[in-house]
């Protein structure tokens, strides 16, 4: 199924690793979103369940391991082109516990980085993904 003109919505996932005063950032290498920051992720393959896909995406985008603990917020990614739908994922966004490994930009994307919250708006974040961080920086302070 292509990426572009999809014949309906793909599913997607993503991960809000927090880590200490930090969230992990990436700067995604390809469309939609090229060339802007964001929370790693990407789609889910055909019969693996989400926080697989969650644990599997953040390991080829980042080189990290990590562990989701809770579903944060499932939302419609639409961008058109002229009427027609050019892209529609269902993104389903996970808080994720970083548990190791190296942090290396990978897969497709072109940088990767620990964000401190006070650096965030230099960052120039997408709406949706500035509230997603705002929510997991809560809820794990919660679980503390």
């Amino acid at each position: 199924m292509p990426r572009e003109f999809p014949e309906h919505p793909l599913v997607g996932v993503g991960g809000v690793v927090i880590h200490g005063s930090r969230v992990l950032l990436v700067r995604r290498g390809r469309e939609p979103l090229k060339g802007e920051w964001s929370l790693p992720g990407g789609l889910v393959e055909l019969g693996e369940e989400l926080t697989a896909g969650v644990r599997r995406e953040l390991k080829e985008e980042t080189g990290l391991d990590v562990e989701p603990l809770e579903c944060i917020l499932v939302f419609d990614r639409i961008m058109r082109e002229r009427k027609r739908v050019k892209y529609h994922y269902v993104v389903v966004d996970y808080l994720c516990r970083r548990l190791g490994g190296r942090l290396r930009p990978a897969s497709d994307v072109v940088d990767a980085r620990w964000v401190r919250r006070e650096d965030l708006p230099q960052y120039h974040l997408r709406e949706i993904a500035a509230t997603l961080i705002q929510r997991a920086f809560e809820l794990m302070k919660k679980r503390r």
